[in-house]
């Protein structure tokens, strides 16, 4: 309950559900999107979502075509967009596998799209992995709330690795790179 009254968690989460509405809106003849957010648990952590459903004007159009237009999100880049990208490549430079839309598309279109905000990259051998989060930053954002929340995303990660996350940090180290984006 207390992510639902939260001001900095449901200002990012509208954010992410404002942008996801206008890259869809010129798209659909129906579009129902919630007026405010549930809670929604994983095994680890309780995240705000808004389940968002539309008809669309063209059924021709692909999921793939959908999963491309939604793709970055708010939820792993920033807002607006284009300032965010840049941020991005100008303080950090290339993430690599940092995020994105994972899914599938079959000849028809018909596809299930999901966004990763959470990923690793695995060596092929297995000995070694980069793994990646972030926490979304808005004004409200303090930062050392951004970096126990970004310390905890990054946690589930290295959890699901069978890394004990507060072993793994030598003394002192935090395993967390945070970036910060400005609106």
């Amino acid at each position: 309950r207390k992510l639902l009254a939260s001001a900095k968690n449901l200002a990012e989460h509208a954010y992410v559900v404002e942008w996801i509405r206008e890259v869809l809106a010129p798209l659909c003849a129906e579009l129902d999107v919630p007026a405010s957010p549930e809670l929604t648990r994983t095994g680890e952590l309780w995240h705000l979502a808004s389940p968002i459903r539309g008809r669309l004007l063209d059924g021709s159009v692909s999921s793939l075509e959908l999963a491309r237009r939604l793709h970055p999100t708010p939820a792993v880049c920033g807002t607006p967009t284009d300032r965010a990208l840049d941020a991005i490549r100008d303080v950090e430079g290339d993430r690599r596998f940092y995020g994105g839309a994972v899914g599938w598309c079959d000849r028809v279109g018909d596809g299930d799209w999901v966004v990763a905000i959470r990923c690793a990259e695995i060596d092929a051998d297995g000995t070694s992995a980069l793994a990646w989060a972030g926490g979304g930053i808005v004004a409200a954002s303090d930062p050392d709330t951004e970096l126990a929340e970004t310390t905890t995303k990054l946690g589930t990660l290295l959890g699901a690795l069978g890394v004990d996350a507060h072993a793994a940090a030598p003394a002192g180290d935090t395993l967390t790179r945070t970036s910060r984006t400005h609106e």
